[in-house]
């Protein structure tokens, strides 16, 4: 009898939603650490590119500038839809 490895389909795209999902989730936790609006913050950076919207703390600077404002918009926009 022949052995058959079973082929896993990973879905790349919901792959990489979960990541910025993270990035989104912990640059949020740091503003709240921060003391700053959230909201107000990643909207100012998304709409302008300014990394100086997102504060230092706990390296979320460094962590939202890993990924296009472009990708956290789509993931924002396909999991606000999906709720609905």
């Amino acid at each position: 009898m022949e052995d058959r490895k079973q082929t896993h389909h990973i879905d790349i795209c919901k792959t990489r939603d979960t990541e910025i999902d993270a990035i989104i989730c912990r640059v949020h936790a740091a503003l709240i650490e921060k003391g700053y609006d959230p909201i107000s913050q990643l909207v100012g950076y998304i709409m302008s590119g300014d990394p100086t919207y997102i504060t230092g703390h706990k390296g979320a600077r460094s962590l939202i500038t890993k990924v296009e404002r472009d990708e956290i918009l789509e993931v924002v926009f396909r999991k606000y839809l999906s709720d609905k």
